[in-house]
């Protein structure tokens, strides 16, 4: 049975930072692409950020130099590290991971308000 499990939302002001992590059981972790997708009311869910079995990384513009995605294969997580949050960052995140198939978790509430 695959799990990924989002934690790591919550409140924070502008200009803060929040550590996003995901935990994967029941898939090669290794194998897989993970990424970072989000989602506001009212709005399709859009790519935050991407990083391949390789290591290879990939952002979205409106994220780039702000938020960093990385993985530990040992520990099957991988994270986003959001730095200079804005309220447009305000968002359901979800994790995804992406082989044969691609399965999410359940998402985390991220909320960038004063």
């Amino acid at each position: 049975q695959v799990q990924l499990v989002e934690s790591g939302g919550g409140l924070v002001q502008p200009g803060g930072s929040l550590r996003l992590s995901c935990a994967t059981s029941g898939v090669i972790f290794r194998l897989n692409a993970m990424g970072w997708y989000r989602q506001a009311p009212g709005k399709q869910r859009e790519l935050v950020a991407t990083i391949t079995s390789g290591g290879s990384t990939n952002y979205a513009d409106s994220v780039k130099g702000r938020f960093t995605i990385s993985r530990d294969n040992a520990k099957n997580t991988v994270y986003l590290q959001m730095n200079s949050l804005k309220p447009e960052d305000t968002a359901v995140y979800y994790c995804s991971a992406s082989r044969m198939s691609t399965y999410w978790g359940q998402g985390t509430q991220v909320t960038v308000s004063s």
